[in-house]
C-alpha cells in the first residue's frame, strides 16, 4: 500500500492551519498560537472518555492528532464540562508563562478546525457526544 497522502504532505498541511490560525487569533507568531491550540486541545481532552478523545483525534489531520494526544495521561480524572469563562481561564492557565491565548481561543481554534477537517466527519463524531462537548466547539459570537 503506498503511504497516505495525509501523512505524506502532513507538514504542508499543518504549516497551513497554523497560517489560519495565526490569522483568525490575530496572534502574531505561530509560537503563540500553538500554545494556544495546546491549550484548547489540552482543556478539551481533560473533559472525554478514552474513547471519545481517541475517537476526537481520528478526525484531527496528523499533526494536529499528535499534537491532541501528545503528554497525554489517559489515568487523570475526567473532569466535568464547566462555564466558558472557566474554560478560558483553564485555558490561559496553560504554561501560564507562555500562553497568550486570546479570550476566544476556543473559537479562534474552532474556526480554524472547521476548514482543515472533514466537515462532515467532524460533525459525525460530534453529533455522538454530550452536549456540552458539542457546545464547546460551536461558534458564538464574539
Amino acid at each position: 500500500m503506498p503511504m497516505p497522502l495525509e501523512y505524506r504532505q502532513a507538514s504542508a498541511d499543518f504549516d497551513r492551519f497554523m497560517k489560519d490560525l495565526v490569522t483568525t487569533s490575530m496572534l502574531t507568531s505561530s509560537h503563540q498560537a500553538y500554545t494556544m491550540l495546546q491549550a484548547v486541545f489540552y482543556v478539551f481532552r481533560r473533559r472525554l472518555t478514552v474513547a471519545e478523545a481517541i475517537a476526537f483525534a481520528g478526525v484531527l489531520p496528523p499533526v494536529l492528532r499528535a499534537i491532541f494526544v501528545s503528554d497525554w495521561r489517559p489515568e487523570e480524572p475526567q473532569l466535568p464540562f464547566v462555564a466558558r469563562d472557566e474554560l478560558q481561564k483553564e485555558i490561559r492557565a496553560f504554561r501560564y508563562d507562555h500562553n497568550l491565548s486570546t479570550e476566544t481561543a476556543v473559537e479562534d481554534v474552532a474556526e480554524s478546525l472547521k476548514r482543515h477537517v472533514d466537515a462532515r466527519a467532524f460533525q459525525r463524531l460530534l453529533a455522538g457526544f454530550a452536549p456540552e462537548a458539542r457546545h464547546f466547539w460551536k461558534l458564538h459570537p464574539a
